[in-house]
């Protein structure tokens, strides 16, 4: 089967502006922008079943038709702050692929009425930035963005915006406060960005590879990319591999594909012949998963992942072998999640200190922690459902779990 996204293995050169148009390129833009009305483009969107792939796995065509029509200017925001631990996707996407990117962020904001766009990228993500700088003036020079396109009165400016390297601001609201300027810290909801998003605006955020499948799908129509998938989730996903496996990395697959395929056929098994332990399918911020013969034939999708008592998330699937002390693994996501955390509520920002302490004098305690154990078990509770945004409650998953579903990890003598 031929790449959807991940085009770029296998059309050599898919970067280039050249290559990238002499193959289909920007063929569904011109259709959007000249032969469709911004409604019908949502509702082919819609009819997809395409859902968010930075992680909530919202649907998109209809996220795309709650932006309040009553109030302008509208925005359209891709969050390419790709910082969860275990995700690198979209990092190759617009590395190898970005003018399907960008073309599928021109079509979203031609479907909301939007004609400025930002993409928003991580501070380390510099090289990337300066390169689609460079692509973006190409499509401009090329008549693909800018006044008049195709000679009808739709106009789209497109700019890239760096961050400064915060995992919070992968959070949408936060991610809004940091393009306005101010510190990248959540803002309380309601009102949704549909309503008051940029600038107070209404404003669509979707993550890049949620974008790069759009102009494929307006290319190929509705009813081609849900043949594609599980009545769950339709089309593919892109799963960032990490962890013991031999061969970690990207590998576009159909929604249905199993964590078996994914690690044995894909990322070529464990290493040293190891059994799976454990899976973390959303990286840092998952739950764990013990692994057996019927956790591994689960299909990758949002319910059956869901089903297993965790979430796919943006599908950073972490594997664990039996050598790996879960310990380790809290002590790790702890401190992260503690270095990362904005501060600005009580809960998170608490909450995310204290585990830390625990975490650290159980790695230096010579005896039995079970009395840490409980406590840090019941500092993370606690925090779930009182945080400001979601991340904090991320930062409990991989503890809670942890000590509930491998006890033995953490009954030391």
């Amino acid at each position: 089967m031929s790449h959807i996204l991940l085009r770029h293995r296998d059309i050599p050169d898919l970067h280039k502006f050249n290559v990238y148009k002499k193959n289909g390129g920007f063929s569904a833009l011109k259709k959007a922008v000249t032969k469709m009305q911004p409604s019908q483009v949502t509702d082919e969107v819609k009819n997809s079943g395409l859902r968010g792939r930075g992680g909530a796995g919202f649907p998109t065509g209809m996220k795309w038709s709650f932006i309040d029509k009553n109030k302008w200017p509208h925005y359209v925001v891709a969050n390419a702050d790709e910082s969860e631990p275990g995700t690198f996707k979209d990092r190759e996407l617009m590395e190898m692929n970005p003018f399907q990117f960008l073309e599928g962020l021109a079509i979203a904001s031609y479907a909301v009425g939007a004609n400025v766009a930002y993409v928003y990228l991580r501070g380390e993500f510099w090289d990337i930035a300066e390169a689609m700088d460079k692509q973006i003036a190409e499509m401009e020079e090329a008549g693909f963005l800018g006044d008049k396109l195709f000679g009808t009165d739709y106009s789209l400016r497109i700019y890239t915006h760096l961050g400064a390297g915060a995992y919070i601001c992968g959070e949408e609201t936060a991610l809004l406060e940091s393009l306005e300027g101010k510190r990248g810290q959540p803002r309380t909801r309601p009102p949704f960005p549909a309503v008051a998003g940029l600038f107070g605006k209404p404003t669509v955020i979707n993550n890049v590879e949620t974008f790069a499948n759009v102009p494929m799908i307006l290319a190929n129509g509705a009813d081609w990319y849900k043949s594609i998938g599980t009545a769950d989730a339709a089309g593919v996903k892109i799963y960032s591999l990490s962890g013991r496996v031999r061969k970690p990395g990207n590998y576009e697959l159909p929604f249905g594909s199993t964590f078996r395929q994914l690690i044995y056929e894909h990322g070529m098994g464990v290493q040293d012949g190891r059994p799976v332990k454990a899976l973390m399918p959303a990286g840092a911020s998952s739950s764990l998963i013990p692994v057996n013969d019927k956790v591994l034939d689960t299909p990758l999708d949002y319910a059956s992942v869901r089903g297993m008592g965790a979430d796919l998330g943006s599908a950073s699937v972490i594997v664990l072998d039996d050598t790996v002390d879960l310990n380790w693994v809290i002590s790790k996501t702890v401190k992260f999640f503690k270095h990362e955390s904005c501060g600005k509520c009580t809960p998170c920002r608490e909450g995310t200190y204290w585990m830390n302490n625990i975490v650290k004098r159980m790695g230096h305690s010579n005896g039995s922690y079970k009395e840490d154990t409980d406590l840090l078990l019941n500092v993370a509770k606690q925090m779930q459902g009182k945080c400001l945004c979601a991340l904090g409650d991320f930062s409990t998953m991989a503890v809670v779990t942890s000590i509930e579903r491998f006890p033995k990890d953490f009954n030391r003598a």
